[in-house]
């Protein structure tokens, strides 16, 4: 791995998401790569392209973009091209952005690589568990969004559109997005980390519905 290029890809992205929002900020990114690196050791893959994939694979997310998605593989661009990367190393980097989304669930991938395996299994299990249930909470604060609403029910056939689109609480992403990831998973590794986090959802849920009615 070229550890010079991973540095400052890391004071890059640093300096990118210095005022970014908590659960999309540089903390997020290296969880991501640190889950990345784990992941990988048990694949086949070039650890250079997963380094600067996950390192990479927010700097512009485009919920924060007002929904353009262009901008985040344009600046993995320009910033590997500045850095000499070959042309063919930085395809493969912004094809693994381009295509690491879950975008509701409904989004065929149009690229696929073990690297972009490693880091979509990498950037999921950021979703899910404690880490999960914080992130998702924190989001739908910055968004102003109502923790529950039982009238509200979630929305399991959402288009790319409409989950982009979606203002509903943040009780119904767990069933619109996180509870999903578990058997979406790519690697063995990814899988095995995403049983004891999802389990760990399902125990939150369980709790926050009992409590909800009083029970607990």
């Amino acid at each position: 791995m070229d550890k010079i290029l991973i540095e400052k890809t890391i004071a890059f992205v640093k300096e990118k998401l210095k005022d970014a929002e908590g659960g999309h900020d540089w903390f997020h990114i290296e969880r991501v790569y640190n889950n990345a690196m784990n992941i990988a050791k048990d694949e086949n893959c070039n650890i250079t392209i997963v380094a600067l994939g996950a390192l990479l694979h927010d700097i512009a997310d485009s919920k924060f973009h007002g929904g353009d998605e262009t901008i985040g593989p344009k600046l993995a661009w320009e910033f590997l091209e500045s850095q000499n990367v070959p042309e063919e190393t930085i395809i493969h980097v912004v094809n693994i952005i381009e295509n690491i989304s879950f975008k509701g669930g409904n989004f065929e991938r149009k690229f696929s690589s073990i690297e972009l395996d490693v880091v979509q299994d990498a950037d999921r299990l950021d979703a899910i568990g404690a880490i999960g249930i914080a992130r998702a909470f924190n989001y739908g604060g910055f968004k102003n969004r109502a923790l529950y609403d039982p009238t509200i029910a979630p929305n399991m056939n959402m288009s790319k559109e409409e989950y982009k689109s979606a203002v509903s609480p943040t009780i119904n992403h767990f069933y619109e997005k996180l509870l999903l990831l578990k058997d979406r998973m790519n690697t063995q590794a990814g899988k095995q980390i995403a049983e004891e986090r999802h389990t760990y959802m399902e125990k939150f849920l369980e709790q926050f519905f009992a409590e909800c009615e009083g029970k607990r």
